[in-house]
């Protein structure tokens, strides 16, 4: 008759697609016994491995079946609990407590957060966040880039790192994400640990849990700024970052026209309710400079707008952001435009910008 201890070397050379790390000792196969000639254990996979739920059902009954005296397989599907302050990276938020935040806290070897936030989405938020953490890192500071926007993560493929996968270290509630490494910086994304054009279908409380995750259980190491691309709007996410981390301020994005302005106000003002100090205004696309006439410039949806938040909130307008093809051609070939054109009047702006901020929120005395 098999013993626990044979069932258990049968599994361990299971793995985490992600991390290659054993399944075991991840903790996501437990509770390992066998009844007569039936194995059973529990799998409890975080969320961002649940398109490797048959695969490794699959595996694990194939190994325990090859067992001598096995005939039978039975798996019992479960949810990781994870404890009000940690627990196995992406497991956020299932267990008791997920959800509840503890008082501010900072994030070990950080000296400042700064968050980019956008009322409503497409009107390039991600590039903004992008471009000025690479322009912050070009400048000689030791930059950390957290794509916070969980449903919509766009970071890896901007950044030319949609194909890795990052490590995790530590096993069950003492796992800790190793960030990637690219283009001067370290970053961390939901996008990185989830499969091509796999939706992230999750509830308030996991949505919490993941962020806090990606806030206390990334190793970020000695960073002078962390820029947290958060998603558009005024929901969950906005909430747990004002709620969790004592944060230099956040810089709010908008286009110029109406109906975004409408939307950044709301942003705007959720943050000073919150008592996050909000570092001033960001308007992109304020005009399209055409490749083949760069002296020319077409304001294609409207203009003035981002002064005028500026000047209805009593922040500073940090940039005018233009349009023009570097800007897409560097995004979609993972090389930002602050790297790829930094010449370029946008690549200009957003060095510009980076400069702006550095100074406001004294960034540079950490390298001394």
């Amino acid at each position: 008759m098999a013993c626990a201890d044979t069932l258990l070397q049968a599994l361990q050379p299971l793995c985490d697609a992600g991390s290659g790390r054993s399944l075991v000792e991840l903790g996501w196969i437990s509770d390992l016994r066998h009844q007569g000639s039936r194995a059973v254990f529990r799998l409890a996979l975080p969320g961002f491995a649940s398109s490797q739920r048959e695969r490794i059902a699959a595996e694990a009954r194939a190994a325990l079946l090859a067992v001598e005296g096995i005939n039978d397989v039975q798996i019992e599907l479960a949810q990781p609990a994870a404890a009000p302050s940690s627990g196995p990276i992406g497991a956020a938020g299932h267990g008791p407590g997920g959800g509840q935040l503890p008082e501010r806290q900072g994030i070990p070897g950080v000296r400042q957060v700064i968050a980019v936030s956008s009322g409503k989405g497409g009107v390039g938020k991600s590039t903004v966040a992008v471009n000025l953490a690479c322009a912050l890192a070009a400048s000689g500071l030791r930059v950390g880039l957290l794509d916070a926007d969980i449903y919509g993560p766009n970071a890896p493929t901007m950044l030319g790192v949609a194909d890795r996968s990052p490590q995790v270290t530590g096993s069950g509630n003492d796992q800790v994400l190793e960030p990637i490494e690219c283009c001067g910086l370290v970053m961390v994304s939901m996008g990185l640990l989830i499969q091509e054009n796999q939706p992230v279908v999750w509830r308030g409380p996991m949505l919490n849990g993941i962020i806090r995750q990606f806030l206390y259980q990334v190793n970020w190491g000695e960073r002078d700024v962390l820029v947290v691309d958060l998603p558009p709007g005024t929901g969950d996410a906005q909430l747990t970052l004002a709620q969790a981390v004592p944060m230099a301020g956040v810089v709010i994005v908008t286009t110029p026209q109406q109906v975004s302005l409408q939307d950044a106000r709301r942003g705007l003002a959720m943050f000073l309710q919150m008592g996050v100090p909000v570092l001033g205004v960001v308007e992109n696309m304020t005009a399209f400079i055409p490749p083949d006439l760069p002296d020319r410039r077409y304001a294609l949806f409207g203009s003035g707008g981002g002064r005028l938040l500026a000047d209805e909130a009593g922040v500073p307008l940090l940039a005018q952001l233009p349009m023009e093809m570097p800007v897409l051609e560097g995004g979609e070939r993972g090389l930002p435009v602050v790297l790829s054109a930094p010449t370029s009047a946008s690549g200009r702006a957003f060095i510009e910008l980076a400069e702006r901020l550095n100074a406001g929120c004294a960034l540079s005395p950490a390298l001394a």
